[in-house]
């Protein structure tokens, strides 16, 4: 079982995303396991501060070290292969084979930054990995730790329904192989003399043929 440990000052946020569709079901099957801490458990002072004003002058407020490193020393769990991340603009773009490779772990401890950013430290002490899931900036690491979460849950083996044909459009590269996709109905008329038609081909029945064009079609998801 994968264990999420998800490090926030604002915990709510995943209330709603923890307890629905197949993260929920995957809980319960006991294929991942995820837990949400809340940062200000780990300050200390009698304010519960977790940012400070920067060194240096600027704008904006920093988050503190001493309440993550805290955080995640209590976290962390021994005799686990444990990676900690950290969401930053600065860091590696999230991908398909990252998501692959995070599975190998037993831990992962997630810490989601807010305001206009982190002490460094936290990256260059604390965090095994910095990983950015774009080249854009967000108000705070809360939905990144939703999408590599999400990502991640369904490479386990179990996390999806026994049905679902998600493990064939795995690659030996450990990507993943998108074709476009189509249900009913086949003519589709958003207004007159207009008509949205799904390829031929898909409703032929000839399977070797609709999967020569999905072949074709497909684009490897491995960067």
């Amino acid at each position: 079982m994968l264990q999420f440990d998800i490090v926030t000052i604002f915990p709510e946020i995943f209330s709603s995303f923890l307890n629905q569709s197949l993260i929920e079901k995957a809980q319960q099957k006991k294929v991942i396991k995820i837990n949400v801490h809340n940062l200000r458990d780990w300050a200390f002072d009698k304010h519960k501060t977790v940012d400070d004003r920067p060194f240096g002058g600027g704008n904006g407020m920093v988050m503190k070290v001493e309440p993550i490193y805290h955080a995640v020393k209590s976290i962390k769990q021994k005799n686990k292969k444990t990676k900690v991340i950290l969401f930053t603009p600065r860091g590696k773009k999230f991908t398909q084979r990252m998501a692959q490779n995070l599975t190998r772990f037993d831990q992962l401890i997630l810490i989601c930054g807010r305001y206009e950013g982190v002490d460094e430290r936290v990256a260059k002490y604390i965090a095994d990995e910095k990983i950015s899931i774009g080249d854009y900036v967000l108000m705070g690491g809360e939905i990144p730790a939703m999408v590599l979460i999400e990502a991640v849950t369904r490479l386990i083996p179990g996390a999806l329904s026994k049905k679902s044909p998600f493990e064939k459009r795995i690659t030996k590269q450990k990507g993943f192989i998108e074709y476009p996709q189509y249900t009913r109905p086949a003519v589709f008329e958003p207004k007159k003399g207009v008509k949205w038609s799904v390829p031929k081909v898909l409703l032929s029945g000839d399977h070797k043929k609709i999967e020569e064009w999905r072949r074709k079609h497909s684009k490897i998801i491995e960067k």
